[in-house]
């Protein structure tokens, strides 16, 4: 039994090609759904504004429609809501692998959007908290009662102590952790489904531990039954919502000033690994970045300590 195709936008005249590329990235690259919900939305603008450009074939599509539709994006001029420079460049990207996968597929002779390039903006650094505001979430998550503190701490210390994207920890299943305690890890699959196995500190194992072992199976007795490792109060999968207000409530109560998210942590752990003198590509293996070039922003993150260091070591640095 085959799988039903994601929906296409109700966009004519383009929606046989968008449904088309829409299920190429759903069964060929093995997008989610979060993030295919995320690409029909930006292609269906895109197709209502080259729609009101009288553009009824693909073929017809132009580089200048393609640049007008990333003003439009920007100043909001087509009736959508104006996008930030983040959303804009999220949008940007949809349309270029759309003209791709057409040209590609033999629709189109040509790419109109091969060399249109989203707007350049001031590159944010991830925000990291101080191992300090991390052992006050930890201690915040411990203070939830019962078993729920036991599955709160576990999912904290698997976030902080594994850098796991926050649909990856609520989509771990319990086959997936490895309690050795010579090589204890988790295996997990991020963007497009694609596997890697992190290792895990004494912290993180016997939190898990602790939880597996004394929480889950309570928590488990009223739900459906999953595999899933991380459940919430009546047994059913934590969803990446719940995780979310596990993280806020355990800031509240353990407080922490900074602003806390599941990214939050995965930033952390980047840079507490690069300030420890960890090699970027070994970072970038653990996060599970495609390119390098991701990870590397982390660098710029800790800008007095590479002073300190060029002060400490160049001959010339001290007059």
């Amino acid at each position: 039994m085959t799988e039903p195709e994601p929906s296409a936008p109700e966009v004519s005249p383009f929606r046989a090609e968008l449904r088309e590329y829409l299920a190429h990235l759903g069964v060929e690259r093995g997008l989610s759904e979060h993030t295919l919900a995320a690409y029909r939305r930006d292609l269906s603008r895109y197709a209502r504004f080259l729609a009101a450009r009288g553009r009824e074939q693909v073929e017809e599509v132009t580089e200048a429609d393609v640049s007008a539709y990333v003003e439009a994006l920007r100043a909001g001029s087509d009736g959508g809501h104006p996008l930030s420079t983040s959303s804009t460049t999220r949008a940007v990207v949809a349309v270029r692998g759309w003209h791709r996968f057409v040209t590609l597929e033999g629709r189109s002779e040509h790419d109109p959007a091969a060399t249109v390039r989203p707007p350049s903006g001031v590159k944010r650094l991830p925000k990291a908290i101080s191992v300090a505001e991390v052992d006050k979430l930890l201690a915040g998550a411990s203070m939830a009662e019962g078993v729920l503190g036991l599955r709160d701490r576990a999912l904290v210390e698997v976030l902080y102590g594994t850098g796991a994207r926050i649909s990856e920890a609520v989509g771990l299943h319990v086959d997936d952790v490895g309690l050795d305690r010579g090589a204890p890890s988790l295996r997990l699959f991020g963007k497009g489904r694609k596997e890697r196995v992190v290792p895990m500190g004494r912290y993180a194992v016997e939190a898990l531990e602790a939880y597996l072992v004394r929480a889950r199976p309570v928590l488990a007795q009223t739900g459906r039954g999953t595999s899933l490792a991380f459940l919430n109060q009546r047994g059913n999968p934590l969803s990446r919502q719940s995780a979310w207000a596990v993280l806020q409530a355990a800031a509240e109560r353990g407080g922490v000033q900074a602003h806390i998210s599941p990214h939050t942590l995965r930033h952390s752990y980047a840079t507490h690994l690069l300030n420890g003198g960890a090699d970027v590509r070994v970072v970038q293996e653990l996060l599970g970045h495609a390119s390098v070039t991701t990870t590397q922003i982390y660098t710029l993150v800790t800008p007095d300590t590479l002073r300190e260091v060029y002060t400490a070591s160049h001959p010339r640095a001290r007059g």
